[in-house]
């Protein structure tokens, strides 16, 4: 194995304490870089074997570059930088790493969810502002008698069912591929699109992005939405058109959203959704713990040392 080179792209990691341990126990040489463009990408990548990828443009043309590349690997779930047709082509794996931080996520929803549902950000400024009222100022629907939905019904959005069946509401799922058997096996119901958005009372965002997905939450499924509806978005900024969105809460044709992903991070200052009322913002956090960090870490290099040795990839997407 020592004949093996693995290149960490870039990263915004601590240290590199539980790659530089398995890649030493493996006996792979590693090569650390932080590039930002897709030509950066190039230099650094030249005989390398193996690819670790945080943010970096991993486009058509650095993989038409690589020379030796078996594997690329994402820190993370989303591999929207990397462009997977093209390493499909040319015969390199691409993986992700989406079991390190599901609990987090589905945390990060829930607790989005529950700040939204409850007015407790409102309530808390109209205290702090000096105004002692015992009733909210918008309507607050029980959360056991509202609809929990989840566009999606892998990993994440199961834990965050599990996490809201307590409140004993309905619960709703859109997935075209989970069987509506999967879903009830888990007290869920299987809806069509359109059901997803007419029915949903508190509707957490769980799916890739894809052509397919990309705006999933758009003006015209906005408007079907109820007036005391939640829309929470801890997946990829894209699924939303947040511009579209912005508008809906601001014509009250929503109650709230709460996102910590957008469809351009860092998000801009000048972005309608700042000013949005009832809009709950947070900065690409949901990930993160103490302990998922290293877990990403362990879990990607993990990875790559399997498809070096020839073992049987874990998360291949491509």
């Amino acid at each position: 194995m020592n004949q093996f080179r693995v290149v960490i792209t870039d990263h915004g990691f601590p240290n590199l304490k539980q790659e530089e341990a398995v890649f030493a126990q493996a006996g792979l040489n590693l090569t650390v870089a932080q590039c930002k463009t897709p030509e950066q990408v190039v230099a650094a990548a030249q005989g390398a074997d193996a690819l670790l990828v945080q943010w970096a443009p991993v486009t058509s043309a650095v993989i038409a570059g690589l020379d030796r590349c078996r594997v690329i690997v994402r820190y993370g779930i989303g591999v929207d930088n990397v462009d997977l047709a093209a390493a499909r082509a040319k015969g390199i794996a691409v993986c992700n790493v989406p079991d390190y931080g599901v609990h987090e996520v589905a945390e990060h929803a829930v607790a989005l969810a529950l700040t939204l549902a409850r007015q407790v950000a409102p309530i808390d400024a109209r205290l702090r502002s000096g105004t002692w009222k015992i009733t909210p100022d918008r309507p607050m629907p029980a959360l056991r008698t509202t609809t929990f939905a989840t566009a999606g019904f892998g990993r994440i959005a199961r834990t965050a069912h599990r996490m809201m069946a307590g409140f004993g509401g309905p619960r709703i799922a859109y997935d075209p591929y989970v069987s509506a058997e999967t879903m009830a096996a888990e007290g869920v119901e299987s809806v069509g699109i359109a059901e997803l958005f007419s029915r949903a009372g508190i509707l957490s965002l769980h799916l890739p992005l894809t052509p397919e997905t990309r705006h999933f939450v758009n003006a015209a499924r906005l408007n079907t939405m109820g007036a005391t509806a939640i829309v929470v978005n801890t997946a990829r900024g894209s699924l939303i058109d947040t511009m579209a969105l912005a508008a809906a809460l601001q014509a009250g044709t929503i109650a709230g959203a709460g996102l910590d992903v957008y469809e351009v991070e860092p998000l801009p200052a000048d972005h309608p959704i700042r000013s949005a009322p009832r809009a709950l913002l947070t900065s690409h956090v949901a990930w993160y713990s103490e302990s998922s960090i290293p877990r990403l870490q362990q879990l990607a290099a993990e990875e790559v040392v399997r498809c070096l040795r020839g073992e049987p990839l874990k998360n291949c997407v491509n």
